[in-house]
């Protein structure tokens, strides 16, 4: 028998025998995010357990964000522990002026300086792409789902310069920046602002115009400061 449909260790429960078993199935396998796991039955068979105490385990492990199911697929792996916690950061974080500045100042690190990959690398797809997702954002029914679409925007144009590093960074950091989204788009006025900025920026990675690049982003990525309340000076009302 080998060491992967070897026997489960007598220790605590059966379900967390299961899940141990599953993990070290992972590591032997070398299976990495994305790829699927051997089904219940088969995983039933392979650990000499039910078929119930692997659905409960396999549960758990998507309770932990190890795994997750998937339609005709079954159970695959994946990775939400990074974004379980930046949701948690999040939803704990306060979006003031200062911080907002400062996440800012990360996005103006790593998009205004993707110019050179992006006028390398983007395409009439990646352009009419933008385009679209720009174009559903002005049409948004409401508030967090031009947030949402604003996101699409960045993370796309992101995607575009081919850094799969940046693009994984981006998708950690979603939960924090669809929320500073939110944030700095109070008003419709600060969503047709954000359509136009958008505009701005697609007609420069078009042109391939590194300077207009550069202001539009710049531009873009500062407006959303007005809509940030600031705290108020002990006394003022």
């Amino acid at each position: 028998m080998t060491t992967e449909t070897a026997g489960i260790e007598d220790r605590g429960s059966a379900v967390d025998q299961v899940v141990d078993a599953i993990r070290r199935l992972i590591r032997e396998r070398n299976l990495g995010i994305g790829d699927a796991l051997p089904s219940e039955i088969e995983l039933a068979a392979m650990f000499d357990t039910s078929r119930n105490t692997v659905r409960e385990a396999i549960r758990m492990l998507k309770a932990y964000g190890i795994i997750e199911s998937r339609q005709k697929v079954g159970a695959v792996i994946t990775d939400r522990r990074q974004q379980a916690l930046m949701e948690l950061f999040s939803f704990a974080i306060d979006i003031s002026a200062e911080n907002f500045l400062d996440i800012q100042g990360f996005r103006r690190l790593v998009e205004v300086n993707l110019s050179d990959l992006l006028f390398q690398a983007i395409d009439a797809a990646a352009l009419a792409r933008l385009e679209a997702i720009n174009e559903a954002m002005r049409l948004a029914p409401d508030l967090p789902e031009a947030a949402r679409l604003d996101f699409e925007f960045h993370a796309a144009l992101v995607g575009s310069a081919g850094n799969q590093t940046l693009s994984q960074v981006y998708g950690i950091l979603r939960p924090l920046l669809q929320r500073l989204m939110e944030a700095g788009k109070a008003s419709r006025i600060a969503i047709d602002s954000a359509y136009d900025d958008h505009g701005d920026i697609i007609a420069a990675l078009r042109q391939r115009d590194r300077i207009a690049y550069a202001y539009h982003m710049n531009r873009h990525l500062h407006a959303g400061l007005q809509f940030i309340q600031t705290p108020k000076e002990p006394g003022q009302i």
